[in-house]
């Protein structure tokens, strides 16, 4: 009887402390969302769902994932990665028309999420859309262009981003190939005897990129065109032959620079410490192309970035249409007295005294039977005043052209042509 009264004890004391915690006798435990504990919540189950399949080259399912995960739960903490990463889909797929998908996506983001840490990398990666699609200095260079639009904006908007530095070194890889295609242009002008439109082309590129890889062979064009162009354009030479000792001292056209210079009789400048430091700093950290590159080049659409400055700050505006040396400047457009090539008859009074009323029309002199020497005047014309300076230069070869003499210049190191 015991036993049996001891194991009911046992049985009800059992039950009694099974139903205590129902009753509100002991605290409650926390109540646990499966859902959290589990398994994880549905919009984070979309994002890595998405971020495998881009991972595994099934851009299309990421996408509809995606849109999924955007259209389902609008107010998800994963919204702005979920629209970053349609845009990363676009970018890995690549292909003309998937990058410009993806540029527009990378536009949206940036557009609905500017103060976000990713709108700089939204933008970085829009910089290396068109930096893909670049094609070499001798071909078209729209995509050159943009590139380098879209750097610019980077360092204009995200000025202390982490990316900023990578802008930059791109910005400086973007110029060297738009200037290498303005340096074929002008050094083709001065090869076939243009020297006014080789001057102004070259002169243009040394003012907009001076990080240019060849700026300091540019200059000496540049120099020689302006000597070839006669003595009025010798201030022009002789200050692109300062630029070269002056910014560029360790270039191999410094030694021949000084010599033309003397030879001038004008003013040898020192080297800028600036430019010496810059030059050699790119010439230490100057890197060969290995010789896969250097071999099968030709077959590469894009260009050789080997030879672009390391160091410097790029160009930060657009490079500017310039008018030529060689095109005279009226008086009227200058403001100030003196004498110019070119001279301005506005008529001004009009009726009987305008100019032309007072001088007859050539077109309304009838022709006379005798011919066009009985056209001339009995008396000997007047013989005009000698121009104060040689007549301006012309780009236009008159008669049969000639073979340009080529020029004997310095052999240029690649390790010193910056």
């Amino acid at each position: 009887m015991n036993r049996i009264w001891i194991k009911r004890s046992v049985l009800a004391l059992f039950a009694l402390a099974m139903m205590l915690p129902s009753t509100g006798c002991f605290r409650r435990k926390k109540y646990e969302n499966p859902i959290t504990k589990d398994t994880q919540q549905p919009d984070k189950v979309l994002f890595d769902k998405s971020v495998r399949d881009i991972e595994k080259g099934r851009y299309e399912v990421a996408r509809i994932t995606l849109n999924t995960l955007i259209n389902t739960y609008d107010t998800s903490e994963f919204l702005a990665k979920a629209k970053l990463a349609i845009a990363d889909s676009w970018f890995r797929e690549g292909g003309s028309h998937g990058l410009a998908q993806a540029e527009a996506e990378y536009k949206d983001f940036i557009l609905f999420y500017p103060t976000m840490e990713e709108a700089a990398e939204a933008q970085n990666k829009i910089c290396g859309i068109h930096m893909k699609q670049m094609e070499k200095v001798d071909r078209d260079t729209t995509q050159a262009l943009r590139a380098e639009q879209e750097c610019r904006s980077l360092l204009t908007q995200f000025p202390n981003s982490k990316f900023a530095p990578d802008a930059e070194q791109k910005l400086r890889n973007i110029q060297e190939v738009i200037a290498g295609g303005e340096f074929k242009v002008g050094s083709f002008y001065h090869r076939k005897g243009s020297h006014p439109a080789a001057a102004n082309r070259l002169s243009g590129l040394v003012a907009q990129y001076p990080l240019f890889s060849s700026a300091d062979e540019a200059l000496w064009l540049q120099g020689d065109s302006y000597t070839r162009m006669g003595n009025r354009f010798k201030p022009q030479a002789v200050t692109a032959y300062q630029k070269i000792v002056k910014d560029y001292p360790l270039s191999d056209y410094a030694a021949e620079a000084k010599k033309r210079l003397q030879e001038m009789e004008a003013e040898v400048p020192e080297a800028d410490p600036v430019a010496v430091a810059r030059m050699q700093y790119d010439k230490e950290n100057f890197q060969k192309p290995g010789i896969v590159r250097r071999s099968l080049g030709f077959m590469a659409r894009g260009p050789e970035l080997s030879a672009a400055s390391k160091s410097g700050t790029p160009a930060m505006t657009s490079m500017q249409s310039s008018i030529p040396a060689s095109v005279p400047i009226p008086t009227a457009a200058v403001g100030t007295a003196g004498t110019t090539d070119v001279t301005i008859d506005t008529g001004a009074g009009g009726g009987a005294n305008s100019s032309l009323e007072k001088n007859p029309d050539a077109r309304l002199k009838p022709p006379t039977p005798e011919g066009a020497a009985a056209a001339a005047p009995a008396t000997a014309p007047a013989t005009p005043a000698a121009a104060p300076n040689d007549p301006p230069p012309s780009n236009r070869q008159f008669g049969k052209p000639g073979k340009v003499k080529k020029e004997k210049r310095p052999k240029k190191n690649a390790t010193t042509s910056k």
